[in-house]
């Protein structure tokens, strides 16, 4: 055994103890699989094909530098990224920060909510409240594993795992020709309204509680000695990770390109969830729509378990204070209920709540930057100038792009 080796603690030796490092970038990857993704993307190749494929790889290329940059701090400082605000900003701006991530948390949640709520009507044709309280007792008893060592990471990588199998098998039904696949990869965009959509799946794409809880799930998992190993590991954890999302979210544009797309622009009706479910049962048979509905309904599971998760972590981190699960759930279910009994589209009210999310995503990108670009802070693991640039730029750019959405919303 190396000296290197030695020095772990026993969990982590061997050639592959590293493994046990795996699962925070798989929880965190739910946020770019969650029902705006599949609103966005199905739209995306509804109305343009293959088009903006290139926009989807890009935007989860920024995700996945941003998550590295997450868990690069949890390893370093041993610290969450509110946990580091909270240390280093006046408390009026702690304060400012935590309330907008609580806001951040909820309308996160309130999306998955409603996502896995229409699911559930697709599937057994359910009533969306009905729908609704089934998501959060489900959501609920799925969080509670947490309390029993690695049983939560492994039902998210199972429910990611039936998303990305759903969605494969709907990418090898349309037979989607590759070579018109592939010059989607060619950036370029036809018209203000494709421009928008591209705008839209970038923005849409980075989630801020997904940053807060990323470094807070590396933080916990960190020996004292060999850093070096264990930001390897979760290196290779981002990478599988967040190359599954990228995964999904490509399967999920070139299906609906692939059948859905006549070349005339149309495809507006297939932006709602119930309309792609729609679509894909004409287009693709039964089998194909309830794949699509099952995909959504795990993704929904999983992001609105993740959701409630990290609220918690934000208030801890912010505050040190926690408040019951329950009572973190229920904040996010009643208000949900309500939205599900009232509204007629329940896909407009999920498009509404990530307008909302927009609002926080500067507050978490720009105290992550500026946090792992600091020496005193980050120590060795301190970003290298080309990478602070990199992610400077991405978080200039996800920041404006919201704005303009903001604007034209």
């Amino acid at each position: 055994m190396t000296e290197s080796a030695a020095a772990l603690p026993r969990p982590w030796r061997g050639r592959t103890g590293w493994i046990r490092l795996l699962g925070p970038a798989f929880v965190a990857s739910v946020a770019y699989v969650d029902p705006g993704n599949f609103a966005t993307n199905v739209q995306g190749g509804a109305r343009f094909g293959f088009l903006l494929l290139w926009v989807v790889v890009a935007a989860n290329l920024v995700g996945m530098l941003l998550q590295y940059l997450s868990a690069k701090l949890g390893v370093a400082t041993g610290m969450s990224l509110a946990e580091i605000c909270r240390e280093r900003y006046p408390r009026p701006v702690v304060w400012g920060l935590w309330v907008q991530g609580e806001i951040v948390a909820i309308m996160t949640d309130l999306a998955e909510f409603v996502g896995g709520a229409v699911a559930l009507s697709l599937l057994f044709g359910w009533p969306l409240p009905s729908g609704g309280v089934v998501i959060a007792v489900a959501s609920l008893l799925l969080l509670m594993t947490r309390e029993r060592g690695r049983w939560f990471e492994g039902a998210v990588v199972a429910l990611l795992a039936v998303v990305l199998l759903a969605f494969l098998y709907q990418t090898l039904r349309a037979q989607a020709p590759l070579g018109d696949v592939a010059s989607g990869l060619v950036p370029r965009f036809a018209g203000r309204e494709s421009v928008l959509l591209g705008s839209g799946i970038i923005g849409a794409t980075v989630m801020p509680h997904a940053l807060y809880l990323h470094s807070a799930l590396t933080s916990e998992r960190r020996p004292d000695r060999d850093r070096e190993t264990v930001l390897r590991a979760h290196r290779f954890d981002v990478l599988i990770a967040m190359g599954v999302a990228g995964a999904v979210n490509v399967a999920v544009l070139v299906s609906a390109g692939a059948l859905f797309h006549d070349g005339s622009g149309g495809g507006a009706a297939t932006g709602t969830l119930q309309g792609a479910y729609s679509r894909y049962a004409e287009a693709a048979g039964s089998v194909a729509a309830a794949a699509f509905a099952v995909a959504l309904l795990a993704a929904g599971l999983a992001s609105s378990s993740v959701g409630v998760y990290a609220g918690e972590v934000i208030m801890q981190g912010f505050l040190r204070r926690r408040i019951p699960r329950i009572v973190r759930r229920l904040v996010v279910t009643v208000p949900a209920l309500v939205v599900l009994a009232l509204t007629h589209d329940p896909t407009r009210a999920l498009v509404l709540s990530q307008v909302a999310l927009s609002f926080g995503i500067p507050f978490a990108l720009i105290p992550l930057v500026l946090a792992t670009r600091r020496r005193d802070l980050m120590g060795a693991w301190v970003n290298r100038p080309v990478t602070t640039v990199a992610a400077g730029m991405a978080a200039a750019v996800i920041v404006g792009l919201n704005i303009i959405l903001l604007t034209l919303a």
